[in-house]
C-alpha cells in the first residue's frame, strides 16, 4: 500500500524521468510505447488507451505492460497525473481550426500550405508546453559560467548550431562552434572537462559522431545539454539536460522551426542572467560593425 501511495503521488516529470531510467531495459514494443508517452504527455491525458496504442503503433496490452513495469497498478493510476496537468492549465493556442481550414481552400497548393502551417504551430505549442523554463534558466547559467561551451551540430543541424553561436558570441566570449567539416567532433570533445559545457543538436536519424561525442563528454564530466526530438533519443540518455524540440512536418525532412525557437529563447535567458558587462559587449560589437560599414541602414 505504501508503494501504491508513492506511485500515485508522482508528478508527470517524475514519471517521465522514471521511464528514461528504465527505457533501455524494456522490450522493443514496450520501448516504443514508452517513447510515445515521453513525447506526447498531453495525449496520455485526453486519449483512450486504445487510441494511444494505435498512435504509438502498439497493442493496448503493451501499454498496460509498460505501466506495470514502472510500478503502477493500473493504466488509470498512471494516467491521473497527466490529466491533472491538463486540468491545471496546459492550454492550446487560440482556436486555429477555422483559420487552418480556410487556408486549405485556397486554389494553389492550399492543402500543403495548411498542413505546413498546422505542423509549425503544433511544434511551437508542444515546445513551449513541454519545456521547463527553470531548467532552461539553469542551462543558461551553466553556459555563462563555463570555462568553455562547445556547440555541436552536423548536417542541417549545423545551421542551428552556427546561428546560436553567431548571436550568443556577441554576448559571451567562451563559446566555440565545432566545425561541420575537417575535425571530428570527438577530437574537439577530448579538449573539454569539468567546468565545460557541450551543447549537442541532432534529430532522428541521429548522427553517430554526435552520439559518440555526447557519450564521451559525459564520461569526462562535461555538462551535456542535448537538443533532440525525443527523451528516448540516444543524445538524451547521456545528457544532463534534455530539451525536446518537435520536428513534425508534411515535408520530407524534419522541421527545424521549434529548435530554432528554443535556441532563440535560450539566448534570451543567457542575456537575462548575465551582468551589465554583457550589454556593454553587445553594444560595442554593433558599434564597431556600424563604424566599419558592414550594415546598410535607412540613413545611408
Amino acid at each position: 500500500k505504501s508503494h501504491e501511495r508513492e506511485m500515485s503521488g508522482m508528478t508527470v516529470e517524475q514519471i517521465r524521468s522514471l521511464i528514461v531510467e528504465q527505457i533501455t531495459d524494456m522490450s522493443p514494443q514496450v520501448r516504443r510505447a514508452a517513447q510515445y508517452v515521453l513525447d506526447n504527455p498531453n495525449g496520455v491525458a485526453v486519449n483512450s488507451i486504445r487510441s494511444l496504442a494505435t498512435a504509438a503503433g502498439v497493442k493496448p496490452n503493451t501499454l498496460v505492460r509498460m505501466v506495470q513495469s514502472l510500478g503502477f497498478s493500473s493504466f488509470e493510476e498512471f494516467r491521473q497525473p497527466f490529466r491533472e496537468n491538463v486540468s491545471n492549465g496546459i492550454k492550446s493556442f487560440p482556436d486555429q481550426a477555422r483559420w487552418l481550414q480556410s487556408l486549405a481552400k485556397t486554389k494553389s497548393h492550399g492543402l500543403l500550405f495548411s498542413q505546413m502551417a498546422a505542423a509549425t504551430l503544433s511544434n511551437i505549442e508542444q515546445l513551449f508546453s513541454g519545456t521547463n523554463a527553470d531548467e532552461l534558466r539553469v542551462v543558461a547559467k551553466h553556459i555563462i559560467k563555463s570555462r568553455r561551451t562547445s556547440i555541436l551540430g552536423l548536417g542541417t543541424c549545423y545551421a542551428l548550431a552556427h546561428g546560436f553561436w553567431y548571436v550568443a558570441q556577441m554576448a559571451l566570449d567562451n563559446l566555440e562552434l565545432v566545425s561541420n567539416h575537417g575535425t571530428l567532433p570527438i577530437d574537439e570533445v577530448v579538449k573539454l572537462g569539468k567546468g565545460d559545457v557541450l551543447m549537442a543538436i541532432s534529430f532522428d536519424p541521429y548522427r553517430k559522431e554526435i552520439i559518440q561525442a555526447v557519450q564521451l563528454a559525459s564520461k569526462l564530466g562535461v555538462t551535456v545539454v542535448s537538443i533532440t526530438d525525443s527523451r528516448a533519443s540516444p543524445l538524451a540518455l547521456a545528457a544532463d539536460y534534455v530539451f525536446v524540440a518537435p520536428t513534425q512536418t508534411p515535408q520530407f525532412f524534419p522541421s527545424a522551426v521549434a529548435s530554432a525557437e528554443l535556441l532563440e529563447t535560450l539566448i534570451a535567458f543567457i542575456i537575462a542572467e548575465s551582468d551589465q558587462s554583457v550589454i556593454e559587449r553587445i553594444n560595442e560589437f554593433h558599434r564597431r560593425r556600424l563604424e566599419s560599414g558592414v550594415y546598410h541602414t535607412m540613413d545611408n
